[in-house]
């Protein structure tokens, strides 16, 4: 049953995607890399994640950082599947006076732990927050996705060496390997070649997934955390999956879905 609740829960994500990238109109949206990340972020508010709707916040909660903030959407459709957001929300996004911009802007009891999309910054903010949890004896956890061509950011090394330096085993960081970034292929622009020994050599517990998968997905983020160190899952993802006309197409990166693009999508869901 629990493979069922998380693929119903994938695809209203990624309807929630689409959905609200079509209500912004010639606005746009950053659209591929929200379904490249779509399963993974459909398994950690399905089952992971420990947060809820509440008029207070909640010191216990668990955090999600999403560095890569443009993949925005994906967290915007998550966050209405747990009722945190309104559905209608998603019809203002980048609108004026919207609480859903383009990237995330901090508004902690809607789920939003922090304004992001300085690429390279959300996963030090993680780190802070990991750490802080450390020092006050606190036993949430903290998750968070970073894009691989986000990696090209020396701050993301940096911030992994402290990471490892400061056994921060109440940290998962997932990297959205979908091979593009805004302007072309990875291994064009910088190569990153074996991303899961490097993380490894600084010191992480190091896993490869299919980032797709829920199975393997759910299993290797619900496993338990023994060995004292973060916890790095590079996820292999189709950038713009679910839809053909999305998918591995880097035009896509940021675009506007017209009405009949948008009725061609709804027949393929």
């Amino acid at each position: 049953m629990k493979i069922v609740k998380l693929k119903n829960f994938a695809k209203q994500v990624r309807k929630n995607i689409i959905y609200t990238a079509y209500k912004a109109g010639a606005k746009s949206a950053h659209i591929g890399g929200a379904l490249s990340i779509a399963d993974l972020v459909a398994v950690l508010y399905s089952d992971i994640i420990k947060i809820k709707k509440s008029n207070k916040i909640d010191e216990n909660r668990d955090r999600f950082i999403l560095s890569k903030g443009h993949a925005c959407l994906a967290l915007y459709s998550a966050l209405v599947e747990k009722k945190l957001l309104k559905k209608k929300d998603l019809e203002t996004f980048e609108s004026d006076g919207s609480k859903l911009l383009g990237h995330p802007i901090i508004n902690k009891i809607d789920g939003i732990e922090f304004s992001t999309g300085s690429l390279g910054m959300g996963l030090s903010l993680g780190v802070g927050v990991a750490l802080a949890a450390k020092k006050k004896k606190k036993n949430y956890k903290v998750f968070v996705i970073i894009g691989d061509g986000e990696c090209n950011e020396g701050s993301i090394w940096e911030t992994i060496l402290s990471a490892s330096h400061f056994k921060l085993d109440n940290m998962t960081i997932i990297v959205d390997r979908n091979n593009y970034q805004q302007t072309g292929k990875n291994s064009d622009i910088m190569d990153l070649k074996n991303l899961k020994s490097k993380f490894a050599s600084f010191g992480c517990d190091t896993f490869e997934i299919n980032g797709h998968d829920l199975k393997k997905i759910y299993s290797v983020l619900s496993k338990k955390n023994t060995k004292k160190k973060p916890k790095v899952i590079v996820a292999n993802t189709i950038k713009g999956k679910g839809f053909k006309l999305f998918e591995n197409n880097n035009n896509w990166h940021h675009s506007v879905i017209t009405k009949s693009i948008y009725k061609e999508i709804l027949r393929e869901i």
